[in-house]
């Protein structure tokens, strides 16, 4: 017990060394260490460099804390009515985005020959992107203050609203239970969901009050107790643990949701670090190769398709060209909860190629996306928009009327 203690500090006292030297690289040359993380995670998971026996355990669980510390932290930036008022505008948006990004993924199942059940997965992993991802991405570029960052929020909170819904259903199809089975699930689910958006916007004021911000270490205790226990429980009830902690976020309000993020940014940095690691020791490096032509496709195919989504979600909300390119490249990445999926699949006994095909999938989106988020910081695309822009402004320009 003993020696597997201290092997296990050992482990993980060098990865979180490691990551620390990454993102120091990563930064000095204007990278996100997120891919940076994903690789480290490729060489030190199953048939990698070193694998790390030990701290497996470990690691899971702070992946799970990384995303739910990702996701509250993105919802006490904004207050229950900015969420309520954003889901009604981004509506149509979110139809939009479940077309244009589930629709491509059922239609590369079929071709592949596979069942309308492997249909049903793909579609969910092509659909949603990565709440945890994107959080890391806006913080690294300082983007959370922008004005389209609302829009793309609203699109990942319809997205995991939507996965509360989808993943009882999927489970219910591949358990093969049946209609009424599904349905029961599905009923259980948004009686939950609803539950605590009630809870989140008629008593978030009271909730807020019960914290102290005159003594961080109480705060911080009760902030990460209670959205640990809310995240708990809306994964027992077969609801997203990061609906769960967003809806936390989101309920406290002013001063405390002030302090509260402050004193667990760092706790959200260390955490999130982790789940990226997390996410590449899962992988077996020597699967990919057989799936890396149909993944890149399907994720060049979706990754246009996601900024479609949020070039016209963001012009549906009036902003401006630079914001409307900016949302769409902040939404592609994959993560989380496609590879919750793929999970599904795995244990439910779907095809056998689904799962090495979705985390090659997820790996492109992820190490490309944060990259390709970037570009609007470029010179070059800078001036292709304000030249565009610019032709935009003559051509709106009224004809001079003849002499």
């Amino acid at each position: 017990m003993q020696h597997h203690t201290t092997i296990l500090l050992i482990e993980i006292g060098a990865l979180l060394f490691g990551l620390g030297m990454l993102g120091r690289l990563g930064r000095r040359f204007g990278l996100s260490p997120i891919p940076l993380y994903l690789l480290a995670g490729l060489a030190f998971g199953q048939g990698g460099l070193i694998p790390l026996s030990a701290s497996e355990e470990f690691i899971a669980i702070g992946a799970q804390i990384g995303v739910i510390l990702l996701l509250v932290m993105l919802g006490l930036e904004y207050s229950a009515d900015e969420l309520v008022g954003n889901l009604r505008s981004a509506a149509p948006a979110g139809l939009i985005d479940m077309l244009l990004n589930a629709l491509p993924g059922a239609a590369f199942a079929l071709l592949l020959g596979w069942d309308w059940k492997a249909a049903l997965v793909l579609a969910g992993i092509t659909w949603v992107s990565s709440s945890g991802v994107i959080a890391k991405v806006l913080g690294d570029l300082g983007r959370v203050g922008n004005r389209e960052t609302p829009v793309i929020l609203s699109v990942l909170v319809i997205e995991d609203l939507a996965m509360a819904f989808y993943l009882p259903l999927v489970t219910a199809v591949l358990a093969g239970l049946g209609l009424a089975g599904g349905l029961s699930t599905l009923s259980v689910a948004v009686v939950t969901v609803v539950a605590v958006l009630v809870v989140a916007i008629r008593y978030g004021g009271e909730i807020s009050r019960f914290m102290s911000v005159k003594d961080p270490e109480a705060l911080l205790l009760s902030v990460l107790g209670l959205t640990l226990f809310i995240a708990g429980v809306a994964g027992e009830l077969k609801v997203s643990e990061a609906v769960g902690a967003f809806l936390v976020g989101i309920a406290i309000s002013g001063p405390v949701a002030h302090h509260a993020t402050e004193i667990l940014s760092p706790l959200r940095d260390l955490f999130a670090a982790v789940f990226f690691v997390f996410f590449g020791l899962s992988t077996t490096p020597s699967d990919m190769p057989k799936v890396i032509l149909p993944a890149l496709g399907l994720a060049v195919l979706t990754m246009a398709t996601k900024v479609l989504t949020g070039y016209l979600a963001a012009r549906r909300a009036g902003i401006a060209l630079p914001g409307r390119w900016r949302t769409g490249l902040a939404l592609m990445p994959r993560g989380e909860f496609s590879v919750v999926i793929a999970g599904l699949a795995v244990v439910y006994g779907a095809d056998p190629q689904l799962a090495p095909l979705a985390t090659a999938y997820v790996l492109i989106t992820v190490v490309t996306g944060p990259m390709l988020a970037r570009l609007t910081d470029y010179a070059w695309f800078k001036e292709m928009l304000r030249k565009r822009m610019a032709a935009q402004r003559a051509a709106q320009k009224p004809l001079p009327s003849p002499e």
